[in-house]
């Protein structure tokens, strides 16, 4: 199986040098690397090859990087920039969590919707926590159920996995669906001269706390996996009128 590694955090992410490592181990399978060349965090599904040539550096035989986002290492990968097309895409392990409606923001997660976009297994990883990451448990444990998580995915979802941040290890898995995150963000208005400059400083987050959620499963020391839908759903029971305005002919405009 030819596994392509990809991340939001950067070619020098130590959760994806010690995730490859740990795929590796598995004799039965090829692992290459290709991850920007610096962090992009927080990219979402941006990506820069309709209208920039894009910088592709090989620095091994099984690991590039290129100057672009999440999304364009996919694409760059599955449409043939590499000696061989992925079988699976493997995202992260992301610096943090990506939890609930994180994975709107995420460019870990997005690298994984690209992936199932265009019809491939494709998995998300992130680890909890802020600091003292337990990267060597978060990659055996990831490496561990590789084959479970391959299994759970089908068309038009990805896989979300949030690993906790516990050293000796989670209390099992758990499938699971995203959280709602409350943000509760502010901005810093700060003035030099005559200029207004801002920055986001982030809130105190909430949630929704609902069992059965990839927080609540994190929270309870297990490995949350998400499936996640990758299209636009319309909820008609939130939208009554959404199947007149879907008719074709039904209003003008």
């Amino acid at each position: 199986m030819n596994i392509l590694l990809t991340n939001d955090d950067g070619i020098e992410s130590q959760g994806i040098l010690k995730l490859a490592e740990a795929l590796r181990s598995r004799d039965k399978d090829t692992v290459n690397i290709l991850a920007p060349d610096s962090d992009r965090s927080a990219i979402s599904h941006g990506f820069s090859l309709l209208k920039n040539p894009l910088r592709l550096v090989k620095k091994t035989d099984d690991t590039w990087t290129c100057s672009g986002t999440p999304v364009d290492c996919v694409i760059l990968a599955v449409l043939g920039a590499l000696p061989c097309k992925p079988d699976v895409i493997v995202s992260g392990i992301n610096h943090g969590p990506n939890i609930g409606t994180d994975i709107i923001y995420s460019g870990t997660a997005a690298a994984a919707r690209q992936g199932a976009l265009m019809g491939i297994p494709s998995i998300a990883v992130s680890l909890d926590g802020r600091e003292k990451y337990n990267w060597a448990m978060a990659a055996k444990c990831f490496s561990d159920h590789l084959d479970e998580f391959i299994n759970i995915w089908k068309d038009d979802i990805f896989v979300n996995v949030n690993i906790p941040n516990s050293e000796e290890g989670p209390d099992g898995v758990a499938v699971t669906w995203p959280a709602r995150n409350k943000y509760n963000d502010t901005l810093s208005n700060i003035k030099h001269g005559n200029k207004d400059w801002f920055l986001l400083d982030w809130g105190n987050e909430t949630f929704e706390d609902h069992k059965g959620t990839d927080r609540d499963a994190v929270s309870n020391n297990k490995i949350s996996i998400s499936p996640v839908y990758i299209h636009p759903v319309v909820r008609m029971d939130l939208c009554p009128d959404a199947q007149d305005y879907a008719a074709v002919g039904k209003r003008g405009g």
